[in-house]
């Protein structure tokens, strides 16, 4: 697709100019007593939460349209940190990432904006926005007063800051208000760490508006800073319960949900979440009734894209670690494609009671289509795709290699005759383990797995250990240790390991793949079909033939495939199709021949497998 500039793919989609053309600001939002102001009037803040890197760009203006048409005042993002700064200093703030291009859309779709800009986010994202090569170095903690921290996080947040500190409401700009991290005090209670990153960002000229922290209301003694608004991020049914510990901790300020949890997000082998619009609807009118300021907790999911999945992990004997799927449909206001459900319009109705105000209609619903049966007939494996070795005496983390996502592939050769347990200590995060290039068996951190039983012959013999980095814990005390891939050694039958060949395997693109073949392919492959579009429009790809692996559309990563469920389906947007011919690309660890997929309008569940 020819690359345009993102206020030009704006002109081209809604026929509007969104580049210097600015909205008069409606100015900052102060605190006077126990409310907010703005222009010495009392001002109630009805935001939803839209993370703009989770939406295909040219789809940003019809989202913050669709809020304002529910009476939404303001929306709240996250910034990803991991997507803006992929590799050290090296920083990308176009495209999908262009922050600053989204403040201004939504300005001039007359909405405010609250900065949610980390440098943690939690969001269900890969390592909670953290970048994969802060974990390179063993010695560096995440969260924590370390100067090596703190150094890259202040990178991170002076470059954010020459994007967006001109759109401060003081400024003219509609960021009315800036959160200091994130739910630290669900993590920790240092309260000098907290200090380092508020510094930060009035250093970087984000400190200019309110300023504000956010937690769990049991956990604001951890993380509130004195003389800063505090906000509580609560689930339905707990308003009134985490509203009264709001005004126990902080009596006399604005009482604000941060996080009003309209929904849920899903895991590898759960069901797909379905909450209660209708409760959800009648406690919001309640806040609204008693003058709280509210945002919504997601007005749209979107979709994590690529390898950009988080996981959590609490560490308690009980729990264990869970991968988050591809969708981050949330069962929110808007479905993952950014189609009203029917939480729309109950919170419309509830808003416009509360307000008094009519809000502007929603705009033309995005177009949708069914894709005929499309064969992937082409196969090229694994093995025939393999980068020049690096060899080591042990295995390491991807991040040792400079990898930050994908696979790795880890082998040494055996001597037979052998037979025991191997033992692979946690794996980050999922192994498939092959001798001779016949699978073996599979270790998964999910279900705590470390070892296989595994017989080897007489001779010499190849074992090969291919591990997926299912994505990085973004929740949890395990957080801190991001690293991906083997992290322990290798034992067999009570006996180390050693000389391995690693072959990392981020798989950023299919586009290099060699050595296509029509026929049958053994083993971990990937396998291609061309297919034309005569009018691009959004669709659901049904990848549920397919067991494990990922999907490719000309060069884009749609996300993650497990059979397991509850996602069988990978949404695709229609700016990612050309019109004509388009190739789609699909990773699995099984053989797959000939294997046929199709577009569907819905998305496709599945029941829980486990």
């Amino acid at each position: 697709m020819r690359r345009l500039t993102i206020c030009a793919l704006m002109l081209a989609i809604a026929g509007s100019v969104c580049a210097a053309t600015a909205v008069p600001s409606a100015g900052p939002i102060t605190i006077q007593g126990d409310h907010f102001v703005r222009a010495g009037k009392p001002y109630q803040i009805i935001s939803g939460a839209i993370h703009f890197q989770r939406v295909p760009p040219q789809y940003w203006r019809d989202r913050l349209r669709k809020a304002r048409a529910m009476g939404l005042n303001t929306i709240e993002t996250y910034v990803f940190w991991n997507a803006v700064e992929p590799q050290r200093g090296h920083f990308d703030f176009s495209g999908p990432n262009d922050v600053a291009a989204f403040v201004r859309m939504a300005q001039a779709e007359g909405l405010n904006v609250i900065l949610r800009p980390g440098p943690y986010v939690c969001a269900e994202w890969e390592a909670g926005g953290f970048p994969a090569w802060l974990f390179a170095d063993p010695h560096l903690r995440v969260r924590t007063q370390d100067p090596a921290y703190l150094a890259a996080a202040d990178a991170y947040l002076q470059r954010l800051g020459q994007q967006l500190a001109p759109l401060m409401a003081a400024r003219g700009g509609p960021i009315i208000a800036v959160q200091v991290e994130n739910e630290y005090g669900s993590y920790g209670n240092d309260r000098d760490y907290m200090e380092d990153i508020h510094r930060t960002l009035i250093r970087a000229g984000l400190g200019q508006d309110l300023m504000f922290t956010s937690d769990g209301a049991d956990m604001l003694a951890n993380d509130a800073l004195p003389g800063m608004l505090a906000v509580i991020n609560f689930a339905p049914g707990e308003a009134k319960s985490a509203f009264a510990k709001l005004a126990a901790f902080r009596p006399g300020q604005p009482r604000m949900a941060g996080e009003y949890w309209a929904g849920w997000f899903d895991g590898w082998s759960g069901e797909h979440a379905h909450t209660d619009a209708a409760q959800q609807a009648g406690e919001l009118a309640w806040m609204l009734a008693q003058g709280y300021s509210v945002s919504l907790y997601m007005f749209e999911g979107g979709t994590s894209f690529g390898f950009m999945n988080g996981a959590n992990y609490q560490g308690s004997p009980a729990d264990h670690y869970a991968a988050q799927i591809t969708s981050y449909d949330y069962d929110a206001v808007l479905d993952e494609a950014g189609r009203p459900t029917p939480k729309f319009n109950l919170f419309r109705d509830v808003i416009a009671k509360a307000t008094g105000r009519t809000s502007p209609p929603l705009p033309a619903p995005t177009p949708f289509m069914t894709l005929p049966a499309i064969t992937l007939g082409e196969s090229a494996s694994l093995w025939d795709n393999l980068p020049a070795p690096i060899r080591v005496d042990q295995p390491a983390p991807m991040e040792q290699f400079g990898q930050d996502y994908g696979y790795i592939l880890y082998r040494t050769q055996l001597s037979g005759p052998a037979r025991g347990l191997l033992y692979l200590g946690e794996v980050r995060d999922y192994a498939a383990v092959y001798l001779d290039r016949q699978p073996v068996g599979t270790v998964d951190r999910r279900l705590k797995q470390e070892t296989l039983p595994i017989t080897v012959g007489d001779g010499t013999h190849t074992l090969d250990i291919l591990v997926e980095n299912t994505g990085r814990i973004n929740y949890g005390p395990h957080l801190a240790d991001g690293r991906a891939g083997l992290v322990d050694p290798v034992w067999l039958d009570g006996k180390r390991l050693n000389g391995w060949q690693v072959y990392p395997l981020p798989m950023r693109s299919p586009d290099t793949l060699r050595g296509w073949t029509t026929a049958p392919v053994e083993g971990p492959a990937f396998h291609r079909a061309h297919f034309r579009v005569e009018q691009p429009a959004d669709t659901y790809l049904d990848v549920s033939v397919f067991g494990k692996g990922a999907a490719w559309v000309d060069g884009r990563n749609l996300g993650r495939i497990w059979d397991i469920g509850p996602q069988r389906s990978l949404y695709l947007p229609a700016p990612w199709l050309e019109r004509g011919d388009n190739t789609l690309v699909i990773f699995d660890l099984q053989t797959r021949h000939d294997a046929r997929v199709s577009g569907s309008v819905q998305p496709v569940w599945s029941s829980p497998a486990h």
